[in-house]
């Protein structure tokens, strides 16, 4: 049989990126396919704040972290909650990429260039017992040069590819349908779409303009996950998290559909884990929205009050940056789907971080200049053009006109004046007293010994009420949709598995599609700085297991 290619990767994401690489270094012919236009190559990645996970690294060291293999499997585990028949494979992959990350993660991307951040963020970190969910210790390494940092050695590494007549990129491309010769998967069928020249992330055309058909030896799925097709998140939606709710911000473009896992399923591969997922609570409707719908999450600080839609506070240890998923039950369980940070200039200038990379050009342009500017500014430039423009913002000097205005924002005036201003009166009170009984108060001067946090992420405690530290602000949050945790179950090799537990003849999975490894690495939580790695990883192992296969 002539083959176009030796092997065909779906997706040119990350995920599909790594695997093309790897594939390349192994001397491998690849046709790498994907419906967007080439000006989209990355994916979601290039988007990314750029977050990495690492164990026991230089970084951590450095800022006198004690962290190792043992307690981050003890994070992972805890975090995870595996408990079901299916969570074999995911279990695997997740033992493995500990060690990955505690192992050669770091080295292998140094040696291509990829550097970090001094500082390592403390994301998710829990509030319950040791063995429960959540970061032990800050791991939330961020790329220097964000999602585009990542993503640009991966992106070169193919382009040479494409020099040396190994790979042909073949952009506007549809899947549509997988099918078999002799019980193994090699045909590739689809759309070709007509020739777009939207900027990245925006809306493409969907006018088909002829089909394909190709041929390949293996196929590796690297086509995402769920997240921009809302019906299908609300169809997936776990009843564990109450009620999915009816108005949702995008934090992925709507090509992020999860069709591709559907024409999978239809060819024999076994999807598991469809109920798990990770969305934020944090979102915020972009004021310069790039796609339709598109939300921003804030990456908060500790000091932050959360209140629900009514104004009454989220309970222990629902704090800022604990627990998204808690959180997101907790919430969803109200009756609303809004919440509330109520907070003052003080707190927002040194706590708010903006997800994306197009909201930290300083860290995404390289600029020293530009960091030491935002660490100097009352309030970093991408987060005060949210309070100036951005929809779900309400800047007031007195308390009294921050309620009118939070009012203003929502169909009933559910927020009492008088109820918030004994709430936060309180608060204020115990700031003054080294002790306290507010553990949130107690989780604001825990995050102070850490050195990190003390030097860019959590303000000195204060009064919230004190005009030196105003104006005052509250935020509107919606749900911001993420992450499919669940996907196509591989085992260790990357092979996607059918129901019965066999080899799905010629296709591999990786990133997103594979629920970042096994069907879903995560279990039910993340520990954040995961996704990225895990489509590196998974990416990766796809491509050096089809070199093996096609060789």
């Amino acid at each position: 049989m002539a083959y176009d290619a030796d092997v065909i990767v779906i997706g040119a994401g990350l995920a599909g990126l790594a695997a093309t690489a790897e594939l390349v270094d192994a001397g491998r012919k690849v046709i790498l396919l994907d419906q967007e236009p080439e000006q989209s190559i990355g994916g979601q990645a290039h988007w990314s704040f750029g977050g990495l996970f690492f164990v026991n690294s230089p970084e951590q060291r450095r800022m006198r972290i004690k962290d190792s293999h043992a307690l981050a499997l003890q994070d992972w585990m805890g975090t995870a909650g595996f408990d079901r028949a299916e969570d074999h494979w995911p279990r695997r992959w997740a033992e493995a990429y500990v060690d990955f990350a505690a192992g050669e993660k770091r080295s292998w991307l140094h040696q291509q260039g990829v550097r970090f951040f001094p500082v390592v963020g403390w994301a998710e970190r829990g509030g319950y017992d040791a063995n429960g969910h959540g970061n032990s210790v800050p791991r939330f390494h961020i790329t220097w040069g964000t999602g585009p940092g990542v993503v640009a050695p991966f992106e070169r590494r193919v382009r040479a590819g494409v020099a040396r007549g190994l790979v042909q990129l073949k952009f506007r491309h549809r899947v549509t349908g997988l099918s078999r010769s002799a019980g193994t998967v090699d045909t590739v069928t689809g759309e070709i779409l007509e020739p777009s020249g939207i900027a990245r992330g925006q809306a493409s055309s969907r006018t088909v303009a002829g089909a394909f058909e190709l041929k390949a030896q293996a196929v590796i799925v690297t086509s995402g996950g769920i997240g921009g097709n809302h019906d299908l998140v609300r169809a997936n939606w776990p009843e564990r998290l109450g009620t999915p709710p009816e108005k949702m911000v995008a934090g992925v473009p709507a090509h992020v559909d999860g069709k591709m896992l559907a024409i999978a399923e239809e060819t024999g591969a076994h999807v598991i884990n469809r109920d798990r997922m990770w969305h934020y609570t944090e979102g915020i409707q972009n004021w310069n929205p790039i796609w339709e719908n598109h939300g921003i999450r804030i990456l908060p600080g500790p000091s932050s009050l959360w209140l629900d839609a009514r104004g009454n506070r989220l309970p222990v240890p629902l704090f800022p940056g604990f627990d998204t998923l808690g959180t997101l039950e907790h919430i969803m369980k109200t009756g609303y789907e809004y919440t509330w940070f109520v907070l003052d200039q003080k707190i927002i200038g040194k706590e708010f971080a903006l997800s994306g990379s197009e909201q930290n050009p300083d860290l995404t342009g390289k600029s020293i200049r530009d960091v030491i500017g935002r660490a100097r500014a009352d309030v970093p430039g991408p987060v005060k053009a949210f309070m100036d423009n951005g929809a779900d913002f309400v800047v007031e000097k007195d308390l009294g006109a921050l309620v009118r205005g939070m009012n203003a924002l929502t169909k009933e005036p559910l927020i009492d004046e008088a109820a918030l201003r004994r709430e936060i009166v309180a608060r204020d009170r115990e700031i003054a007293n080294p002790f306290t009984k507010d553990l949130q108060v107690t989780s604001i001067r825990g995050a102070r010994n850490y050195l990190g946090d003390k030097l860019i992420r959590t303000a000195t405690p204060h009064r919230i009420l004190d005009p030196k530290a105003g104006p005052l602000i509250a935020v509107r949050l919606h749900i911001l949709t993420r992450k499919s945790l669940g996907g196509l179950e591989t085992d260790l090799s990357s092979r996607v598995l059918t129901e019965g537990g066999d080899p799905l003849s010629g296709v591999y999975a990786a990133g997103e599609a594979a629920g970042f490894g096994g069907g879903g690495v995560h279990g039910y939580r993340s520990l954040e700085g995961t996704f990225l790695g895990g489509c590196l990883f998974s990416g990766r192992t796809a491509g050096r297991a089809a070199a093996k296969a096609v060789s």
